[in-house]
């Protein structure tokens, strides 16, 4: 009996140490944690220990966007030009990423602070600790999409400088449609899996615009996205894909890969291609664009197979603000830009490329 009762004994000190030895290591992997979404609203910032940015939640809401552009376009040109992406870092960095509703108001006050000497953001990089995190990821998101540009304010018109949303919607004006938050929404097709972009529901044959002038990366068949076009940022940042293209006739005459398109240009038709291994098949139930927004930080890292998607539904009523006008080619399919614009140092690096191509030939 003594015997097995100091067995029984043993066994229970063991486990008893076991239960002790794994509430430390919880114990442990809670402070971690906590270290790492102090400061975040609860939620892990992922990025690497050499500050790699692995995965990015993009929560900037609607109005928070609109008050971030309007202060930045209103103090363009002052001695306290405050630039939206700073705003809504710092405000990202205070409230972990979130923008609820006090953000509007603390974007108002800090523009104040900014115009009243009494915050720079270079104090709130050292102050805050994830300002820099947000700062980067934010520039990655919407790195492109204010600045300086010529575009015609009337058909075949001079150019005309301007400062602003240089980006556009991806619909074209005029052309109705309609959307709601399908950001990670289930997938089956194929395997199943998460919906990680943007669905416009429309008609067939709607203009599809470049949202941001780019370089063509991707062109064809796709079995999930059908006939598509990707679009890669001049800074390598910003992927931008354009999914379920029309049957015949996806694709803006003579679009190939390696193309420089400026943003408002048409690029696409709107269609149901897709969910196919045969090419030029409409297997998708409802007629509408797909468009996603991929972040590249480390291509190593994305041609593992880690990718990094945000969710555009906020973005894309944003850029509703500017819709390219077009108009039909008399005799063809297309539909073209009504009002050209330029944006100057991707129209010398145009011409540089072309220059080249012209030497190599020779």
């Amino acid at each position: 009996m003594n015997m097995i009762s100091a067995g029984r004994k043993t066994w229970c000190q063991r486990i008893k140490a076991a239960i002790i030895l794994e509430g430390v290591i919880l114990l442990m992997a809670a402070f971690i944690l906590w270290e790492n979404t102090a400061g975040t609203g609860g939620k892990t910032v992922t990025a690497t220990s050499d500050g790699t940015i692995r995965w990015v939640d993009f929560n900037v809401s609607y109005e928070a966007l609109c008050k971030a552009y309007e202060c930045d376009v209103d103090t363009y040109g002052s001695e306290m030009h405050i630039d939206w992406i700073d705003l809504l870092s710092y405000v990202a960095a205070k409230n972990g990423g979130e923008f609820g509703a006090t953000a509007v108001s603390e974007l108002n006050e800090a523009a104040e602070k900014v115009k009243n000497k009494e915050l720079t953001f270079d104090e709130a990089a050292e102050k805050l600790k994830y300002f820099s995190y947000y700062k980067e990821a934010y520039s990655a998101v919407l790195g492109g999409l204010v600045g300086e540009y010529e575009i015609q304010e009337s058909e075949g018109g001079p150019y005309v400088k301007k400062y602003g949303l240089k980006a556009f919607s991806p619909i074209a004006k005029g052309f109705p449609y309609s959307d709601y938050d399908d950001f990670g929404v289930s997938r089956s097709y194929g395997y199943k899996r998460q919906h990680l972009g943007h669905d416009m529901m429309g008609q067939i044959g709607t203009p599809v615009i470049c949202i941001e002038t780019g370089y063509v990366e991707a062109l064809g068949w796709n079995q999930y996205g059908g006939w598509r076009v990707g679009i890669r940022s001049p800074d390598k940042k910003r992927y931008y894909y354009y999914a379920h293209l029309r049957q015949d006739y996806p694709y803006q005459a003579k679009l190939k890969e390696g193309d420089l398109v400026t943003a408002g240009d048409v690029i696409g038709y709107m269609g149901h291609t897709g969910y196919s291994t045969k090419e030029n098949v409409n297997n998708i139930d409802t007629v509408h664009l797909h468009y996603g927004l991929e972040l590249i930080f480390d291509e190593e890292w994305r041609e593992s197979g880690h990718e990094i998607w945000v969710d555009c539904y906020n973005l894309t009523r944003f850029l509703y603000k500017n819709r390219s006008e077009v108009h039909k080619v008399k005799g063809t399919k297309e539909w073209k830009r009504t009002f050209d614009m330029k944006e100057n140092y991707l129209q010398r690096e145009k011409k540089q490329k072309e220059k080249l191509e012209k030497s190599d030939k020779k």
